[in-house]
């Protein structure tokens, strides 16, 4: 195994595959707050994670502009603790279409006001409107803030002050316009969460997206994410949601049960159906690139008359 690959091997048939990264957690102390953006889609995005167009990208068919700054907002609900709120994230609130067309409705007036421009396209869980005022904010993605106390994750003022406090005037008004609207009203009578906020996040510019080699040099991305979609997109090439396993030369995937297709994997490195394997994980929030290749997915034993035993995905997603 390799610490990580060399461009004279780009023409040998291999599979890369990406693995979600986690914050670290010594940062979360830092006093200016988190790093903007989860390692992997600082990763796939560059520093400054416009995740607002490259979504919008990928769920629209219209034409993004590569230098308008664009905004997510999305219907949450934020889940009162004790002390302190903790956003939930999209996959545990059940939102229909309809409930997430008349919120936006309701709210329409007052995001189109504040933001100073119509929605650009919406769909059940994102809404995207041009940023506006609001250009400047560093904010988090729910998949970053999701499952925690929200006083860490809210927007911040960059270089411009008092852009956070207007938007937290914003979203108070529209969490008061839901809490008396029909929408919760049905959904408390069914025994779900209300949607109870509005959350910003992934503001920026597509021209602003650093795409890293490994994803320029591939010929297909696989993954369920939307932002793999966008990222299709960007690339000009084919996006799948399933693995195709007669297909996997040249493949870059981003999969939410990795170690469901490991043993295709590796059985295709064991077969010949591929030369290389790359794994890239982020531990203690920094990039690993590991290239396997079928020697390396064996265990090393010290009993060399014993047939070695192949390493399992824990192993390998653990090390």
């Amino acid at each position: 195994m390799t610490a990580n690959s060399t461009p004279s091997k780009a023409a040998l048939r291999r599979f890369t595959l990406m693995l979600s990264g986690e914050d670290v957690l010594d940062e979360l102390d830092s006093r200016v707050g988190p790093s903007q953006g989860l390692p992997h889609e600082q990763f796939l995005l560059g520093e400054l994670v416009p995740l607002a167009p490259v979504l919008l990208l990928g769920q629209s068919t219209q034409y993004v502009d590569p230098a308008q700054v664009i905004a997510c907002l999305q219907p949450v609900h934020l889940h009162a603790t004790r002390d302190h709120l903790i956003l939930m994230g999209q996959n545990q609130i059940d939102l229909t279409a309809e409930e997430s067309n008349q919120l936006l409705k309701a709210a329409l007036p007052f995001i189109e006001e504040d933001f100073q421009g119509s929605v650009l396209f919406h769909d059940r869980h994102y809404w995207f409107v041009p940023a506006g005022p609001f250009s400047s904010l560093a904010t988090y993605s729910v998949d970053q803030a999701h499952g925690r106390n929200i006083d860490w994750w809210m927007p911040r003022d960059t270089d411009k002050d008092g852009i956070a406090k207007l938007w937290r005037k914003l979203q108070n008004e529209i969490q008061m316009l839901w809490h008396i609207g029909p929408v919760n009203e049905e959904r408390e009578q069914r025994g779900m969460p209300s949607i109870n906020s509005i959350w910003i996040s992934g503001i920026g510019k597509l021209q602003d997206v650093q795409i890293p080699a490994v994803l320029n040099q591939s010929q297909r991305l696989i993954g369920a994410h939307p932002l793999m979609t966008g990222l299709a997109k960007l690339l000009s090439i084919p996006h799948q949601i399933d693995l195709d396993e007669n297909n996997l030369a040249g493949v870059f995937a981003w999969l939410e049960q990795p170690k469901l297709v490991w043993s295709q994997l590796s059985a295709a490195l064991h077969d010949k159906q591929l030369d290389e394997l790359v794994i890239i994980d982020f531990p203690k929030g920094k990039v690993r690139e590991r290239v396997f290749v079928a020697k390396d997915l064996n265990k090393k034993s010290w009993a060399f008359w014993k047939k070695s035993e192949p390493l399992t995905w824990k192993e390998i997603s653990q090390a």
